[in-house]
């Protein structure tokens, strides 16, 4: 069996004895990724550099600090590739009990750290921790440890699906008291994709899915300033100096940048007029120094880790590695979901919503998680080789 299927993965790549250890292809693209976002986010964030007493006036401030948050990222990647998938299974309902405490201890007062009216972080004196993002992780390999081992009631709405829905609720209320619905929304799209994927009943998928979008409706009808985001979102220019601000300086960045950009360092937009140029909105100040060609490169990027997430998936069910598949496209669900939500704000396609481009925008919590995913993903990927060729992992 192992023979057969290392055939069919790599005899169109490379020979066997020359096969590789990992999907290097990933690996750069992700590298790539990191390499555009360390440029992008100097460029972007210079003159909020320059102007900001914080950052003693230093335009290089911003450059500094995400060059350290590269580093830690990196760094945690290549330790969390050194686990074992079976060590990540037996800890991933330790590690999600850890994001929840997390979730709670962030709306501590005194504790939790509140910017622009939300209090998602926590204070760790030099860096501050934003454990939402930390709890994507944890919750694809809760959900996939779940799934795996509730495969034989997963068409079952009490014994299946029922203890994760109550699981997730109590997830989403500490998520929406931040408040920080984009993290809600991404970490319901994991569960819920995890659990489709690891076989439940389709009509349970059906019905859940339509609660779940009408939730979403209710959440935004019941709260005033995420029906103004809508609003705005829908005619950015009846209000541009209003609630349609960012959307309509993203929209002009988009449209001065044509086809190939004003040139790098070049962009007007991030000159105080577009807000958080270096975080949820870096894709605009791409859009307009590098043009159509510079964030169609980056689409084409997420495409592949996406696509490539989902083929080491399925190499894994043909190992019958479960756990580890359901891993694999968990991860794949959430970078893709995540970066169509940024890339769907940034171009005026959905609503204004505070996530940043994986890999990309500025923000040490982020990178650290989404390299750990990816390093995890390798390692998926790294196994799955190693037992076609008849090695123990």
């Amino acid at each position: 069996m192992g023979a057969g299927i290392d055939s069919v993965f790599y005899t169109d790549v490379k020979p066997r004895a020359q096969a590789a250890e990992y999907d290097e292809g990933l690996m750069w693209v992700a590298v790539l990724l990191l390499g555009v976002g360390l440029v992008m986010v100097y460029s972007a964030s210079i003159a909020i550099a320059e102007a900001s007493r914080v950052s003693g006036h230093q335009s290089t401030y911003y450059l500094m600090r995400h060059a350290l948050f590269v580093a830690i990222a990196l760094a945690a990647g290549v330790a969390a590739f050194q686990v074992p998938l079976r060590l990540w299974q037996q800890a991933a309902p330790y590690l999600f009990l850890a994001g929840a405490g997390l979730l709670a201890l962030v709306l501590v007062p005194g504790v939790g750290r509140e910017v622009n009216g939300s209090q998602r972080w926590i204070s760790l004196h030099f860096v501050t921790m934003q454990p939402s993002e930390l709890m994507k992780l944890f919750a694809v390999l809760y959900a996939a440890d779940y799934t795996a081992r509730k495969a034989a009631h997963m068409a079952s709405f009490r014994r299946g699906f029922l203890p994760m829905l109550v699981v997730m609720l109590v997830i989403g209320w500490l998520l929406l008291r931040e408040p920080d619905f984009g993290a809600f929304v991404v970490i319901a799209v994991i569960a819920i994709g995890i659990l489709f994927l690891g076989g439940m009943n389709w009509k349970l998928f059906a019905g859940l899915f339509a609660l779940l979008v009408a939730g979403f409706v209710l959440l935004i009808l019941t709260s005033p300033y995420r029906l103004q985001r809508v609003v705005g979102f829908m005619d950015p220019w009846a209000d541009s100096y209003g609630t349609g601000y960012q959307l309509s300086h993203a929209l002009i960045a988009f449209g001065r940048g044509e086809w190939f950009g004003v040139g790098l360092g070049a962009s007007v937009e991030k000159l105080f007029y577009l807000p958080e140029a270096h975080t949820d909105f870096l894709l605009a100040v791409i859009a307009e120094e590098l043009g159509f060609a510079g964030v169609a490169a980056i689409i084409a990027a997420f495409a592949w880790i996406v696509t490539r997430a989902f083929m080491i998936g399925r190499r894994a069910v043909l190992l019958e590695r479960y756990f580890p598949a359901l891993v694999a496209q968990g991860i794949g669900l959430w970078i893709g979901v995540q970066a169509i939500i940024n890339i769907g704000v940034n171009t005026g396609m959905l609503p204004t919503k505070g996530l940043t481009l994986p890999l990309v925008s500025f923000g040490g919590t982020a990178l650290v998680a989404t390299c750990c995913a990816l390093a995890v993903l390798l390692r998926v990927d790294w196994e799955n080789r190693q037992l076609a060729k008849g090695f123990t992992v």
